[in-house]
């Protein structure tokens, strides 16, 4: 190795992806690797009990991008950010430790769409080698791998009242959302294990930093990629006030997500040449496709006062919250073990779609996410519905050429009227869930919508009042070998030698369900991919 190398591999961005790529890499002892994260280590306690997910999803471990959203867009929302993590682990330490992959046809239509490579006989061997799977064998899951997945190991009783209202309401009871079919209702595999919060920083990383060849920096940004002769050598980062250049022997990989990524990207020069001129940053490398194709779920919450002390809002109490320490202290069990969204349901609400592009998530209390009022009795629950196949498409780009500022995200949330028809129809058959016996003998009032809902204009005007980005930005640098792909089927950057892509900016399409497991899948591969064009 060179003197001025500081690693053969520098992986920048330590969220899932990243986690598990450099832990992969660091397993061959031949080589060394350097992960950089600008977010800090994971030593809040609230990131490893699993109830706490309602500080972790709103507090100070999250990076907030403002949004450009016309007000006519979403009314009450159009001020929201675009939040990411921002700390080790990234959204695996700070989710709702939900565990989807998707399904067989969201990864086929990436291959029909020219990702060669990644259908889902392609990427499943990768989630199998994955999941230390506590419940569910078979050809679909697998045993041993470093991610601990369980069924939820404490269930409110309110969440199986929501279940038994969903089979009023039609749902067939499903025990497994990962077997290829989404179909029903059920309780969500979550990455949680007695008790504890199995983050991707704590399944992979955690053992891989025993290695002497893998070196960990938090609290460092990357400012811009260092480009040399058409090739990527290394990553100019910021240290407290220090700034330095970090080379890389072999290879750069980015895995710091849907916006910093092609933030990076463009702040290196590479990217849309007119876009590049406009804020004044050199071009090096035209790239059309970088920033583009910006893709996020959406959702919408209703919320219900409930008639009694049920659900999770009863433990604010200090007895209830001291009887629940003295359980989770003696016995790991209880309400602590529990992520609160423990079930849901997936629904078509488009007849013409063969698959189900509606999520439900059932949350046994109010206020326990972002931007939803609790309710004035005190005691309450939230069913949240995600479109899970947007059409609409947006875009990421700079403001200037100074890394310190933020970047333009224009998300164009419901500019395809499909996506907003959908998501009121959603609305409608969430009400319908919430109105039957199982839960109407539970519910006193509906608090959100405040008013009732009559017609599909009534719905829509709903949605655009309520509905916002559920956090899972996708398809920014995506993968392909058309003009506007930005990475190969290998995730090499066109065009670039020494760099890859190993994120969810990657993602064609975003997958039918939250992201976290498929950024995992996408470490594995990229780890993979390097491995074999090093031997």
């Amino acid at each position: 190795m060179k003197p001025d190398v500081a690693a053969d591999y520098i992986v920048v961005g330590g969220g899932s992806a990243g986690c598990v790529l450099a832990s992969r890499l660091s397993e061959d002892p031949k080589v060394s690797v350097i992960l950089i994260e600008e977010g800090p280590s994971d030593l809040n306690p609230a990131i490893h009990l699993p109830v706490m997910v309602y500080k972790t999803a709103t507090g100070n471990l999250l990076q907030r991008f403002v949004q450009e959203v016309p007000k006519d867009v979403l009314r009450k929302r159009s001020e929201a950010s675009m939040v990411q993590a921002r700390v080790l682990g990234g959204g695996s330490s700070v989710n709702a430790m939900i565990y989807l992959r998707g399904i067989p046809y969201d990864f086929d239509r990436w291959s029909e769409f020219g990702a060669e490579g990644w259908g889902f006989d392609d990427v499943l061997p990768y989630y199998v080698r994955c999941e230390d799977n506590d419940a569910l064998g078979g050809p679909m899951h697998g045993e041993g791998g470093p991610l601990k997945i369980s069924y939820p190991e404490h269930v409110d009783d309110l969440t199986r009242a929501f279940l038994r209202a969903c089979q009023q309401a039609g749902f067939a009871p499903r025990s497994d959302f990962n077997a290829g079919e989404q179909d029903g209702c059920g309780l969500y595999q979550v990455t949680t294990r007695k008790g504890r919060r199995s983050s991707a920083a704590v399944c992979y990383l955690r053992p891989a930093r025993k290695r002497a060849n893998l070196r960990v920096m938090t609290g460092t940004k990357a400012l811009r990629l260092v480009i040399e002769g058409g090739r990527c050598t290394g990553v100019e980062i910021q240290r407290c006030t220090e700034r330095r250049v970090l080379r890389a022997g072999r290879e750069v990989a980015l895995t710091a997500g849907a916006i910093n990524t092609p933030r990076l990207m463009l702040l290196s020069g590479i990217g849309p040449a007119a876009h590049l001129r406009e804020v004044g940053v050199p071009v090096l490398h035209d790239l059309p496709g970088v920033g583009q194709g910006l893709q996020d779920h959406m959702d919408v919450y209703m919320v219900y006062e409930l008639a009694g002390r049920y659900g999770y809002d009863r433990y604010k109490s200090l007895p209830m919250k001291a009887w629940a320490g003295l359980q989770y202290a003696l016995f790991r069990e209880g309400p602590i073990c529990s992520n609160v969204i423990e079930g849901g349901a997936f629904w078509r609400a488009n007849d013409s779609d063969p698959h189900p592009d509606i999520q439900y998530a059932f949350l046994a209390g109010s206020g326990v996410e972002e931007g939803v009022p609790p309710v004035a009795g005190g005691y309450g629950c939230t069913l949240n519905a995600c479109f899970t196949r947007p059409r609409s498409r947006g875009w990421v780009g700079l403001k200037s050429n100074r890394p310190e500022d933020a970047p333009r995200i224009v998300p164009n949330y419901l500019s395809d009227p499909y996506d907003l028809d959908s998501m009121a129809r959603a609305v409608k058959k969430g009400r319908e869930i919430m109105s039957r016996p199982a839960m109407t003998n539970l519910v006193r009032a509906e608090r959100l919508p405040e008013r009732d809902l009559v017609s599909m204009d009534d719905y829509r005007g709903y949605v655009r009042d309520w509905a916002q980005g559920a956090l899972h930005p996708v398809g920014t640098c995506r993968v392909g070998n058309d003009p506007m792909a930005v990475v190969d089927s290998q995730l090499r950057v066109h065009g670039i030698a020494g760099l890859r892509i190993a994120d969810m900016s990657i993602f064609p399409f975003v997958p039918s369900g939250n992201t976290n497991g498929p950024a995992i899948m996408t470490g594995e591969r990229a780890a993979d991919f390097i491995r074999r064009g090093r031997n």
